[in-house]
């Protein structure tokens, strides 16, 4: 017979932490937040010290009443949620419905889901932290005066549907910054001079480096001429040779922004989906005759430490499969990326690194296995050595002038063995050697090839670089940039084309009136400063009420002088040539969450919209009629398919493009990913390089 209710957020929490507590325990989910504030006024009361007016969700009914009776029936109720001010506010609101005695010992935690984490998490309850749950409370209650005292304002002003909030206003504001620089941005012109050389009968490649001595930048044609003529006819002689010997350290585990870049770059998950599929992993996942096993840590943490025990067991996995050269002497202890970092949880690792992503592949699904061999690979470098690579810097001279070359090879893999980390523009390292060279060589030049270039603008932001970027800027929590970037796009302030983020004039629109009427919203520094004193709250060294009242009091003057003199807005929207197939009437362009589309200016009467359609200029390699068109499927993803579907059912995700397999005269398609761009055939398994021309601003 069951004397102990305990109480998780979700069904398969509560399915795996069942298995490892046995018979004596009840489990059960609240499915969430079981009380919020309610949806249709802003349950705030000011004048009371902000004091919050909860109401239980609709549609948790049955949910509660089965909470409620399971109480009944038991001696102790235990809290489980997760470790952290989410967590802690769902146990408050679950103990107050349950008229728990507050300062019972309820509350569980536990950083992982594993049967002995489980375990020793129950031999040890504690009291629920308030001041976890006020500091919760606060970010609520602030958040809910920036929604619900500005969007009412927006929706008068501009139209329905609008909202600001503190983060994500910020986060379309640096989306405008970032288009506004590219917009201003003017390409400045620069050159380089590369010389193919040969030493011994194998070829190395040398840069223009410096003049007379002195480092010098080629910034037009005549400057380049002037250096081709100063070594035309001239040896390169070896002048400088230097060789060393260059550690190389291991990233950090992950912390959630890290873990939502990487998932970026390295397998294309978009930050949702990344925390999606670790939630899953965090919850257990079955493992035959094993059973149910969380498999990583908690996945809401921006810690970087370790536990010993994790340390030790990492020890020994390296040791054993890879050698006692590639444990460090000392485990690694790695530092706060900044200085509001929460230690409370330790960094996301699987739960045992013995549990290798072969070993587990077999239970998992593709996305499921993709992240968990990021989080492992990612955790077991960590504990690696540090790599060993010998450098070799050679400056060769010819004439008044200097070419140097360089070259790096690995001398001892260390951690690089298991995993290197991505970087945003997706180049992969190379490691170039050089030939033998010595001082006073002499080198010959097979080829001088002078190369003009023209400087770039700044990047668009991606979801990686943005997540970085709100990071490294200490704007929001590790739980708060997924749902963000989510919000942004579903209110029409951004659009993501080719995983790049672009502002649309809505966004633009909403982002002046902010900057106008409430420009502290979009300060950086008072943003972060204000994430600051949550954090307070939640050490316990700052009052909550305090914090909302300080805001507060600056926010209500913006508000009544934004009411008297914002302006009303009317966004005209922009007609295209195209008409209404279905009523007649003309169709404008509007913009959605992946880009711009058609639709009937006839709307509500009528509804119709269409994609705007894209020509490739490549002919139907299947029905010869038709032409290629680029579409979006559902989620935003492009394809390739034929103008006269349904008609032609021709579909692919590569671009198709106008040029035939010499091995077989079927269509090449144009095949992209991190390391460069190729073309293929769709038939058999002939590939080319791709050649582009470079781009320019």
């Amino acid at each position: 017979m069951a004397d102990s209710l305990v109480i998780v957020e979700s069904p398969a929490k509560a399915k795996t932490i069942g298995k490892y507590l046995g018979s004596k325990y009840i489990v059960k989910a609240s499915m969430g937040h079981i009380r919020d504030l309610p949806k249709s006024q802003i349950g705030v009361e000011v004048e009371n010290e902000f004091k919050p007016k909860y109401i239980t969700i609709r549609g948790k009914g049955n949910v509660l009443k089965e909470l409620k009776d399971a109480r009944k029936k038991v001696k102790h109720v235990y809290l489980a949620a997760d470790p952290d001010r989410e967590g802690e506010a769902i146990a408050w609101h679950l103990a107050h419905y349950l008229e728990l005695n507050e300062t019972d010992t309820c509350r569980v935690v536990f950083n992982e889901i594993t049967k002995q984490a489980v375990k020793e998490a129950f031999k040890t309850p504690r009291k629920i932290n308030m001041d976890l749950v006020n500091a919760q409370q606060a970010r609520r209650i602030l958040d809910r005066l920036v929604g619900y005292k500005i969007s009412p304002l927006l929706w008068k002003k501009v139209k329905k549907g609008l909202s600001a909030g503190r983060v994500q206003s910020v986060a379309v504001k640096l989306i405008i910054d970032r288009e506004n620089e590219i917009d201003a941005f003017i390409p400045e012109e620069y050159w380089s001079i590369t010389a193919k050389l040969q030493h011994g009968g194998k070829p190395f490649e040398a840069k223009f480096h410096s003049l007379n001595g002195s480092k010098k930048e080629l910034g037009n044609q005549a400057e380049v001429q002037e250096i081709l003529k100063g070594i035309e006819g001239k040896d390169f002689v070896v002048a400088n040779v230097k060789e060393k010997e260059r550690l190389r350290n291991p990233a950090p585990p992950f912390i959630t922004s890290s873990l939502q870049q990487e998932a970026a770059r390295k397998i294309g998950f978009r930050a949702s989906k990344t925390m999606s599929v670790a939630q899953q992993l965090y919850e257990g996942v079955e493992l035959g005759k094993e059973g149910t096993v969380g498999l990583i840590t908690y996945m809401r943490t921006d810690s970087t430490r370790i536990s010993p025990v994790a340390q030790e067991e990492a020890k020994t996995y390296i040791s054993e499969k890879y050698g006692a050269d590639y444990v460090p002497e000392q485990p690694r202890v790695y530092t706060k990326k900044n200085s509001n970092a929460q230690d409370a949880h330790e960094a996301i690792r699987p739960t045992s690194i013995m549990r290798d992503p072969d070993t587990m592949k077999p239970f998992l699904s593709r996305d499921q296995i993709r992240l968990y061999k990021l989080i492992w690979e990612r955790f077991a470098s960590s504990q690696m050595a540090s790599a060993v690579l010998d450098t070799m810097t050679v400056d060769l001279q010819c004439g008044d002038s200097t070419f140097r070359a360089t070259g790096s090879k690995i001398k001892f893999a260390g951690f690089m063995k298991v995993y290197v980390e991505g970087n945003d523009d997706g180049t992969v390292e190379e490691h170039k050697l050089l030939p033998p060279l010595a001082q006073d060589d002499v080198v010959k030049a097979e080829e001088i090839e002078p190369k003009q270039h023209f400087t770039q603008p700044p990047p668009r932001y991606s979801e990686a670089r943005l997540v970085r970027t709100l990071e490294e800027l200490g704007i929001g929590r590790p739980s708060t940039y997924a749902p963000t970037l989510e919000t942004i796009q579903k209110r029409g302030y951004i659009a993501m084309e080719e995983k790049k983020f672009f502002p649309t004039e809505l966004g633009e629109l909403v982002i002046q009136l902010m900057e106008e009427f409430f420009p502290e919203i979009l300060d950086v520094e008072f943003t972060a400063n204000m994430e600051g004193d949550l954090d307070h709250v939640e050490e316990g060294t700052e009052d909550w009420v305090k914090v909302l009242a300080n805001f507060y009091e600056s926010f209500e003057q913006r508000l009544e002088v934004a009411e008297e003199e914002m302006k009303e807005i009317e966004i005209q929207d922009e007609v295209s040539d195209e008409i209404c197939e279905k009523c007649g009437m003309p169709l404008v362009y509007k913009m959605g969450r992946f880009g711009k589309f058609l639709a009937c200016s006839g709307f509500p009467d009528c509804r119709n919209t269409k994609p705007i359609v894209k020509d490739v200029g490549v002919e139907c390699p299947k029905c010869r009629e038709g032409k290629i068109i680029e579409r979006r499927s559902k989620k935003g993803r492009i394809f390739y398919g034929c103008d006269q579907y349904p008609g032609c059912d021709f579909v692919s995700w590569d671009k198709p493009t106008n040029k035939t397999c010499p091995s077989c005269d079927s269509m090449l398609v144009e095949k992209r990913n991190r390391s460069g761009a190729r073309l293929q055939c769709v038939s058999c398994d002939y590939t080319e390089e791709l050649i582009e021309e470079e781009e320019q601003a």
